[in-house]
């Protein structure tokens, strides 16, 4: 079963995947996604971001004043949220499916990539065929410590303080936030 099949719960702090027993995002993130959204909107440009969740990192991106904000989202679930959220945004597109499998054409400033249940294999070739010169790309490193899952050529990385509640994907007191400058 995809997860995109999987049945979600919503509350205010977490969203829970039912079939797998897992927290798909929680609300201890905000830190993160807004750090993510503050370094990828460096231009107020256009920016892709890549998995919804509970939408903060989309509110941050928002906040920036970017001048377009592309969304890709595959869960069904997710995507009734997000068309929601979208509602009277006139500067943001919604993108259904998975972003390994889309044809896109356009090229961002910015590319936020933070999905669940979705394989990575080929994001640094996806990102780098849509990143702008001089654009800047992140991505979620849930791993602890510098961490290079995608091997970009460059990496630095920021360190945020975080203070997460009990979960089974990340647990440090310190997030290592990737950057990659193009």
């Amino acid at each position: 079963m995809d997860f995109k099949d999987n049945t979600l719960e919503f509350s205010d702090n977490m969203i829970w995947d039912t079939v797998l027993n897992l927290e798909v995002m929680m609300d201890w993130e905000v830190s993160i996604m807004e750090k993510s959204a503050e370094y990828i909107c460096h231009n107020k440009g256009d920016v892709l971001e890549i998995g919804f969740g509970m939408g903060i990192a989309a509110d941050y991106i928002q906040a920036q004043g970017v001048n377009s904000h592309t969304i890709i989202e595959i869960h069904p679930q997710i995507l009734e949220k997000v068309n929601a959220w979208a509602s009277g945004k006139s500067n943001v597109t919604i993108i259904e499916g998975d972003w390994a499998d889309l044809s896109l054409t356009d090229t961002y400033d910015g590319i936020f990539y933070d999905t669940f249940g979705t394989p990575s294999d080929g994001f640094k070739d996806f990102a780098l065929a849509r990143i702008k010169s001089g654009g800047k790309i992140t991505y979620w490193n849930n791993v602890g410590g510098e961490n290079n899952q995608h091997l970009f050529d460059s990496v630095s990385y920021e360190e945020i303080n975080v203070t997460p509640d009990k979960n089974t994907y990340f647990n440090g007191d310190i997030y290592y936030m990737p950057k990659v400058e193009i």
